[in-house]
């Protein structure tokens, strides 16, 4: 990873004025203009842009917002005024948004400056895009916000926005060795993306550390004090879950998830073991009903155009089209009492800690590999970080995912940063 050095740590240099704007801008720039050109994690930079908006934030008194200053990077899946939203296909011709996207709206508003149109998979799905992963160039990066993960990982900028319908940025974090946070469904207004799928798109973050996406999650969010609920016991009570009943886990990752565990121990955790995985096997399924379903009916002009689509997306929106209603409403019926009932077992328990993919990132970018551990937390609409720190022999980076429950982030990002500094020292 660049030593472009963490968000906090450029908040704190620009608040101290020790750091203006312009330059947190021309540094950003600089370090995309050395890596871009193997990393190719940008669709459009607009670095005349960013340096207008650093010059308007140095002109204009009054109060700073949290992010004063911070360059950042948008999915190309999230319309930003005056760039096009291309959304990864050939479809889409460029016209450029008339409008920001709610989002980047708030963004603006807590002083962020927005550097350009980060890659993504043609419409949020399995094909790929151009972009390197940086801990090694010959692997994916992952998908679909794979040119944010990527534009973080390699230093260009300390915070990216991504999306995720099922594995979109936890997988690219995990695989690029960075922080990721997906917020719980409906806490951010998704209008100004071009989605897939509505009862699973969400809004997410990318940055270096764990507690870089906390300062961006509070900056974001309406503050309010955390619930007793959230801040009880100083202990962390976790369900471990293995993911095995999913897909084969690497022998790396497996051993990853159990350091993982034996280092929230050391912190004083109480950890049980996951044993319902019916209920997490039933729930991918679901999940991928659900996603071809609304794919087909939000993506139906695309449908029409199914020569100009790659082949898996043809193939998703396709079996979309020819799911019936009572399919998707069973799947809808059933997902509703998992949410119960995993929502009960979170009212014991913190968090949920797992992998946050099968293994490190595949060789090769022709694919972006599988987003099945995260399609039962997707499907139930829960916040879920993903925990840098650990890599394989090889060293690739390997992920560890926390899923909460809503409205209990502030006790999901302390356990998270506490995981975090722990695995720092194993």
């Amino acid at each position: 990873m660049s030593s472009g050095g963490s968000l906090r740590e450029l908040s704190d240099a620009l608040a101290s004025g020790a750091v203006t704007p312009s330059a947190a801008v021309e540094q950003a720039w600089q370090r995309t203009q050395a890596a871009e050109p193997e990393i190719l994690a940008w669709v459009e930079t607009d670095p005349a842009g960013a340096r207008n908006a650093a010059r308007d934030l140095e002109r204009t008194p009054g109060a700073r917002g949290p992010l004063w200053g911070i360059p950042v990077g948008i999915k190309d899946l999230i319309d930003v005024q005056g760039l096009a939203t291309r959304c990864g296909s050939a479809l889409r011709a460029g016209e450029p948004a008339v409008t920001d996207a709610d989002c980047v709206k708030l963004l603006r508003q807590a002083g962020a400056v927005v550097m350009g149109k980060t890659v993504t998979t043609e419409f949020g799905y399995f094909a790929p895009g151009p972009t390197r992963n940086p801990a090694n160039p010959a692997h994916t990066p992952g998908g679909s916000s794979s040119g944010s993960a990527a534009a973080v990982a390699s230093g260009m900028v300390p915070l990216a926005i991504g999306t995720q319908t099922a594995g979109s940025l936890t997988r690219p974090a995990s695989f690029c060795g960075v922080a990721g946070f997906v917020a719980a469904k409906g806490q951010f207004s998704m209008s100004g993306v071009t989605g897939l799928s509505p009862s699973l798109d969400s809004l997410g973050f990318l940055a270096r550390t764990v507690a870089d996406l906390h300062l961006v999650w509070s900056a974001l969010t309406p503050m309010a004090p955390p619930s007793a609920n959230t801040i009880a016991g100083d202990s962390p009570r976790l369900l471990l879950w293995n993911g095995s009943a999913l897909g084969e886990i690497s022998t790396d990752m497996a051993a990853a998830v159990e350091l993982a565990a034996v280092a929230m121990n050391r912190e004083g955790g109480q950890c049980r073991q996951w044993t319902d995985h019916d209920l997490v096997r039933q729930l991918a399924s679901d999940h991928a009903t659900v996603m071809a379903f609304e794919a087909a009916r939000e993506r139906a002009w695309e449908l029409q155009q199914s020569n100009l689509l790659s082949v898996p997306l043809a193939e998703l929106l396709a079996s979309g089209a020819d799911t019936s209603e009572a399919d998707y409403s069973a799947a809808l019926f059933r997902i509703a009492g998992a949410r119960s009932t995993v929502e009960s077992a979170l009212d014991q328990f913190d968090a949920i800690l797992g992998p946050a993919a099968l293994g490190a990132a595949p060789v090769g970018i022709e694919a972006t590999g599988t987003p099945v551990l995260s399609r039962p937390w997707q499907a139930l609409g829960l916040p879920v970080i993903t925990v840098p720190g650990l890599r394989d022999p090889a060293g690739m980076p390997l992920g560890i995912q926390l899923i909460g429950a809503p409205g209990r982030e502030h006790r999901l990002f302390s356990i998270a940063e506490r995981l975090e500094a722990s695995l720092a020292h194993v």
